[in-house]
């Protein structure tokens, strides 16, 4: 049966740790503290930014984050280094199974969105760096409405740009967060387990399918 997909975007088909191979030559072995780090503070930034009703878009607080992070770590780069260190952010890879997975499902006839908190100039920049960009039928950006994941107001968002009723639609993310607002919204989830650890927030329900990877993907719809 034909599904309507929408793939988070950092976390699911790209690696956000894939900026640690920059950081490496500038500061070694703490490259991946600072990466995580990063990481982390910028969804915190959303989350802040979301109960407060202060949207700024993920570029901002991308920047925001980094900022932080270097100064609570002690990490001192020039300013010609944490520029090129936020364009590469905008240039991370995707993950190696993002690739077969997304033309698999293509080819069996599901429609393939790519839905993400960043914005669709930003995120449409790093799918096509990436070699994703021509495997959605389109690009549905939280920015469209100010407001970020996983704001119930995002989901219904998706769910009227690519006209479908919940039911019929499924979020694929690494992101636990995301998968429990998209299980909120009504619509299907597939939880990315990439690391395999099992540990998904306990609020008392579990995603539609759980997926070490999305080779399996097309397993879990059926």
């Amino acid at each position: 049966m034909r599904q309507t997909l929408a793939f988070d975007v950092y976390g699911t088909l790209i690696d956000t740790q894939g900026i640690a191979a920059t950081l490496e030559g500038w500061i070694g072995e703490r490259a991946p503290v600072l990466a995580r780090a990063w990481r982390e503070k910028q969804l915190e930034y959303t989350f802040r930014r979301g109960l407060m009703g202060a949207y700024a878009d993920f570029d901002a607080c991308t920047e925001q984050a980094f900022q932080y992070c270097c100064e609570a770590l002690g990490i001192v780069l020039e300013s010609e280094q944490k520029a090129e260190l936020l364009r590469r952010y905008r240039e991370l890879p995707a993950f190696a199974d993002a690739g077969p997975a997304l033309d698999g499902l293509r080819a069996d006839g599901h429609r393939l969105f790519a839905f993400s908190n960043g914005t669709a100039e930003t995120v449409s920049g790093l799918l096509r760096n990436a070699g994703l960009e021509d495997r959605f039928e389109d690009l549905v950006s939280v920015d469209e409405i100010g407001c970020f994941k996983p704001d119930p107001r995002v989901y219904r968002h998706f769910l009227q740009r690519a006209n479908v009723l919940p039911q019929q639609a499924w979020l694929v993310s690494g992101n636990a967060f995301d998968v429990i607002g998209a299980q909120a919204a009504g619509i299907n989830t597939a939880w990315l387990d990439r690391a395999g650890e099992g540990l998904f927030d306990p609020w008392g329900g579990k995603p539609t399918a759980t997926i070490g990877g999305l080779d399996e993907l097309a397993g879990a719809l059926h």
